[in-house]
């Protein structure tokens, strides 16, 4: 893989979510190798390479995102890493998931919440 996307979103995918975002790319290498590939190139070779939103504006929408979804624990977990690596603070965060419940209901905003306190104990931010 040295083609100049896949290299550029390979940069990116580290600098966003260092280690937790190669795991993904590695979990997935066994089972379907194309599908590490278009993660890496899509998302993080183009999408987040755009101008128009900085790194923490693009984690914030992911995260919103994810939480409304309702059903992206592990996804939701790498972002939520992903926003403290680009500068969002814990705060932010709560305040984004806690948003949520107006827009996808309270078990989706819940959910997500319990996903943020596993990261913030995990990354010392809180007390279990």
């Amino acid at each position: 893989m040295d083609n100049q996307r896949y290299q550029s979103g390979l940069k990116k995918l580290h600098e966003i979510d260092g280690e937790a975002g190669q795991k993904v790319i590695d979990s997935l290498a066994a089972i379907s190798p194309d599908l590490a590939k278009y993660t890496i190139e899509f998302p993080f070779g183009d999408i987040y390479q755009r101008p128009g939103l900085d790194l923490k504006s693009r984690e914030i929408a992911t995260v919103s995102a994810l939480t409304a979804m309702g059903n992206c624990a592990p996804q939701l977990n790498v972002h939520i890493h992903a926003a403290l690596n680009v500068g969002c603070k814990p705060e932010e965060i709560v305040e984004v998931i806690i948003q949520m419940a107006v827009y996808a209901g309270f078990p989706a905003a819940l959910n997500g919440m319990l996903v943020a306190k596993e990261v913030f104990i995990e990354r010392k931010i809180i007390q279990a």
